[in-house]
């Protein structure tokens, strides 16, 4: 019988990837019933000007109470305001097929509830949503329009970085107020169902939003000009991702949100957003801890990010905690790419991130750095009493041929950034040197920096 000392010298040296084949059993490959409903069928004319929406929503519920198969939307330009999918329903945007969904914010009423910034509300429709539906999927080579731009939705967003860009002038108003009024709502425990914010508090819904799901696929399309964020799993389980182009680069356009699911793929995807590439969340401040689900088992693999704030990024809403990541074999390259990695977390919002793993990353160019971790994000001081813990984060085989910094490590002196290992790595052209504050157990192993200059 071995004793402590090696039994756990043992439990430390296991590798943590031999737990990726568990989590993708969990998400199964379901099938759906060989039947179509052909939208044209159901008076969809597909010109582009006549609004299709209701003969979308016809042929979505003719193939949930038939007992499920694919909803098949055929080569042509559909406009459309939200669809709300339903268990057993594959909504397939074959090639040639756009989908365009009208900017009328007041289309997307009656409010459904939603988590907008990691706190719970009843707010206005995403463009796609489900909520409390079974095998639910989003599939085909089609493209998916959300019309936003600038003027449209976009403005919402009100003083942000390149608010020109944004079509937002001085003067107009924005979402500041009723964002404001949200948190304060959260923290003072108001119910949820009272918490209700509707076209005129201009808080911006996410593209795709599968809110309390299971068995969900999205797989092949395009999804551009998103209003806020692309594509939302929320309170979700078995998700998969995969061979899905977003290209959206207004505010807060992240391109993937997981926010405080479990069993995630994201796989072969490809990403040019306003915002992080793919962003794990699980909730904010109080609401967050109210809720107290983390996200945890996600597998992101293969993937491909150009622009964006990063390529992958945990927070800043992780009050619920975030753990067990495995990311590998991504490509990142933009010169508006600012980081390949980046945990973003303050004293307000704590949590817990540990068990994040990343192996064979290749960045060619990342404007601020290859690793950031930032305990002070959006806060200039420790003003919180809800310390974020970050730990157990391994990154192997990293190579990044051009970054402003290698790694830019701040955590706090209350809470320090701990175990983080680097391992055969190499950081080619480096502008400025690393910054490391209040980091405990950094190890660098076989890890190549350029020489001084």
């Amino acid at each position: 019988m071995e004793g402590p000392d090696l039994a756990g010298a043992r439990e430390a040296e296991a590798d943590p990837w031999a737990e990726v084949p568990a989590i993708l059993a969990r998400i199964p490959a379901f099938r759906f019933p060989p039947r179509d409903h052909v939208v044209t069928a159901y008076g969809a004319t597909g010109d582009g000007r006549t609004d299709d929406q209701a003969a979308l929503k016809r042929a979505i519920e003719a193939c949930a109470a038939g007992g499920g198969g694919r909803v098949v939307v055929p080569p042509g330009e559909y406009l459309t305001g939200p669809l709300h999918l339903e268990s057993d329903v594959n909504l397939h945007v074959c090639a040639g097929a756009t989908l365009k969904f009208v900017t009328d914010s007041c289309r997307y009423l009656p409010p459904v509830l939603t988590r907008w910034e990691g706190v719970e509300c009843m707010g206005l429709s995403p463009l796609i949503y489900a909520c409390d539906r079974e095998r639910v999927a989003i599939t085909g080579a089609g493209i998916l329009d959300g019309q936003a731009g600038p003027g449209r939705w976009w403005h919402w967003a009100g003083p942000w970085e390149g608010a020109r860009a944004t079509g937002w002038t001085p003067g107009r108003p924005h979402q500041a107020a009723a964002r404001a009024n949200l948190m304060e709502w959260a923290a003072a425990g108001v119910p949820v169902r009272e918490r209700v914010l509707t076209e005129g508090e201009l808080l911006r819904p996410a593209f795709i939003e599968f809110f309390r799901c299971h068995d969900v696929l999205v797989e092949g399309v395009t999804v551009r000009n998103s209003p806020m964020w692309g594509i939302h799993s929320v309170f979700s389980r078995a998700v998969t991702v995969r061979r899905v182009q977003v290209s959206s680069l207004g505010p807060n356009n992240d391109g993937c949100v997981t926010d405080s699911c479990r069993d995630v793929l994201i796989e072969d995807c490809q990403f040019d957003t306003g915002d992080d590439c793919v962003a794990i969340k699980s909730g904010r401040n109080e609401d967050g801890r109210r809720v107290n689900l983390p996200a945890e088992d996600v597998v992101i693999r293969g993937c491909r990010m150009q622009d964006g704030h990063s390529g992958v990024a945990i927070g800043s809403e992780i009050s619920g905690r975030v753990r067990r990541v495995f990311v590998e074999k991504c490509m990142m390259d933009s010169p508006n790419l600012d980081r390949a990695f980046r945990i973003k977390a303050n004293s307000t919002r704590g949590g817990v991130v540990e068990q994040v793993y990343l192996r064979d990353i290749g960045v060619s160019r990342v404007r601020e750095a290859a690793v950031r971790i930032d305990l002070r994000y959006a806060q200039a001081e420790e003003q919180g009493r809800a310390l974020p813990t970050v730990r157990g984060l391994v990154i192997e085989r990293l190579e990044c041929a051009q970054s402003g910094r290698a790694i830019w490590i701040e955590g706090l002196a209350a809470g320090p950034v701990r175990d983080v290992r680097i391992i055969d790595s190499v950081f080619g052209q480096v502008d400025a040197p690393n910054i490391l504050l209040h980091v405990e157990g950094l190890r660098l192993q076989h890890v190549v920096f350029p020489a001084p200059a």
